[in-house]
């Protein structure tokens, strides 16, 4: 009894432990969040607690700031440290990025839209000295180009990027201009600068001096650059050093947007619309023409776009739709061997474009006959489960057409791309704007396809049909095949589910037969389809085993009370 009583004196004197409270006090928190995701999840319909965000602000409702300043300064660097990601193509080369890139950013209670530009060349240079500055190739992917076209367009090549800048700087409420401390000042900087000051003093300008890794030496580096006119601030893109500083000077030059009244609590689903395919096909010339306006750099130079850039648009339903214009996609044994890390991440990029989309427009070229290259990209596609269509663009390049020229050209591409034999063909000729607007009906079309959800009742009287015009085949055992019924399991790729007596009595010629019935009799056109065959006796031997396991368990806590009694 007295060593009971000492350990109850010692317990009362250690001090209360909190923690209890603190987690339960946490689970609630999760368990209220959890609460309302399940209500936004069910629709909405049960009122919101306090703790859920605020409504998402479109992106055309967002101040925007715009990165500018000469080449292989690190504007994509910053870009990519603002928004939170890798989403601007970074290496260690001038002339990397030439169209505008657009991203989201956070910072307090600020929210706001951040625009990577290219390098801007406001010093007159000779041809050479261009190509050398931006990376240009006049030889690589431009074949049947002549020469005179390839040194006009690689001539206009630092004039469409300054253009995109200025476009840029435009829409822009804060500029910030950046400079490389490490290369100390340049002529091109005091010519930006005075630009800058000259065309845009009615707007907030902030001069960042990157490269600036030490907070020591980055003070004696940004000394020199105070003969441009501004404040300089010596940052770090690549550490993070003064990009705390840099976003509050941002943020005191935007005005704070207030969450709109009339936004719905859920975010609305928007179609994401990928165009892909070789180079110089016509991909950038498509997507100027669908939004109308020079949104991207269109030039024969190859490898023009290297970003894969997202567009805002709007249908003419009043659909909205994001559309992503990408690199064009070589050989993997071309990429290769020409080196160029830029490319190789380009086409990385294209394919994470593929994978993020919704539907993919392939563009073809239509005097260029269907590739390899085609027909693995279009693997590509109906292996990520995407909706596709076809775009024949250039069709006014077809000499002698007649009525019987898209009937023939059509059974090639057939032919040629079995593998997307389900995707609808446009015709179209983008730098005309012709038969442009029929590529949004279409990918609308493939979207509500890809959406689409049978009921079970419509589904079995197909699988039916189809099983009574032709049998599965025996085996030689003499064993057949039998479906029991089917279900659709899945959306956005449709996917069915057969339950079946064996699986393996199927063959694949008799999935793909019941893959066409599918397909003639329900639709789905311009989107795969999943079809999952799952046998009765794995089903029947899976729940065996779980109830084995149960009783089991059941028994056992009975059998240890048991034993302890005893």
């Amino acid at each position: 009894m007295a060593t009971l009583d000492i350990s109850r004196a010692l317990f009362s004197l250690l001090p209360p432990i909190p923690r209890l409270n603190v987690h339960i006090h946490y689970l609630i928190i999760s368990e209220e969040e959890d609460g309302a995701n399940e209500s936004k999840g069910r629709g909405g319909k049960q009122k919101k607690s306090k703790s859920t965000t605020r409504n998402v602000i479109p992106d055309h409702l967002l101040p925007r700031v715009t990165i500018v300043g000469r080449p292989n300064v690190g504007k994509s660097a910053l870009f990519n440290r603002l928004v939170g990601g890798n989403k601007a193509i970074v290496v260690d080369e001038p002339g990397v990025t030439r169209d505008r890139l657009y991203g989201r950013a956070f910072w307090g209670d600020y929210e706001f839209m951040v625009i990577d530009t290219g390098g801007v060349l406001t010093i007159s240079k000779s041809q050479d000295n261009v190509m050398e500055e931006l990376a240009i190739t006049k030889t690589i992917g431009m074949d049947g180009i002549p020469l005179a076209s390839r040194e006009a367009a690689v001539a206009r090549m630092p004039t469409m990027i300054e253009k995109q800048a200025t476009a840029a700087i435009e829409e822009s409420s804060v500029i910030i201009f950046l400079v490389d401390g490490q290369a100390g000042l340049s002529a091109a900087d005091v010519e930006i600068a005075d630009w800058l000051r000259k065309t845009y003093s009615n707007k907030c300008i902030v001069l960042a001096v990157n490269k600036c890794e030490s907070p020591k030496k980055g003070i004696m580096q940004a000394l020199e650059f105070w003969s441009l006119g501004f404040t300089p601030l010596p940052i770090s893109a690549v550490s993070g050093t003064g990009t705390g500083e840099l976003l509050d000077l941002v943020c005191s030059g935007l005005k704070k947007i207030e969450d709109p009244e009339n936004l719905d609590g859920e975010e609305n689903y928007v179609p994401a619309i990928a165009i892909v395919g070789r180079p110089n096909v016509g991909k950038s010339s498509i997507l100027n023409a669908l939004v109308g306006e020079d949104r991207t750099i269109v030039s024969p130079v190859s490898g023009t776009t290297r970003d894969a850039i997202d567009t805002e648009f709007t249908g003419p339903d009043g659909q909205k739709y994001r559309l992503i214009d990408t690199a064009g996609i070589r050989r993997r044994a071309a990429v290769a061997s020409s080196g160029s890390t830029t490319e190789a991440l380009s086409v990385n990029r294209a394919f994470r474009a593929i994978r993020r989309s919704d539907v993919v427009a392939l563009v073809i070229e239509a005097m260029a006959c269907i590739t390899e290259q085609d027909y693995r990209i279009a693997e590509r596609i109906e292996r990520e489960g995407k909706g596709c269509l076809i775009v024949v663009n250039k069709w006014d390049t077809i000499p002698n057409k007649n009525q019987q020229t898209a009937t023939y050209y059509e059974q090639d591409v057939r032919e040629k791309l079995r593998v997307l034999g389900w995707a609808p063909i446009v015709y179209s000729t983008a730098i005309a704007g012709h038969s442009v607007d029929k590529i949004i009906v279409a990918a609308s079309t493939v979207e509500k396809e890809r959406s689409r959800r049978l009921s079970t009742s419509i589904l079995n009287q197909v699988v039916q049909e189809a099983l009574a015009f032709k049998s599965p085949p025996r085996t030689r055992g003499g064993k057949r095949g039998r479906v029991y019924y089917c279900t659709q399991a899945a959306i956005r790729p449709p996917t069915f589910v057969f339950f079946v007596n064996d699986a393996k009595l199927f063959p694949e010629t008799y999935r793909r037969y019941m893959e066409k019935q599918l397909r003639s009799d329900a639709g789905f056109s311009g989107t795969p389809i999943r079809l999952l065959w799952r046998s009765r006796r794995k089903i029947e031997k899976n729940g065996a085993r779980a109830a084995s396991a149960k009783t089991q368990a059941n028994l056992t806590p009975r059998g240890r009370k048991l034993t302890a009694a005893t």
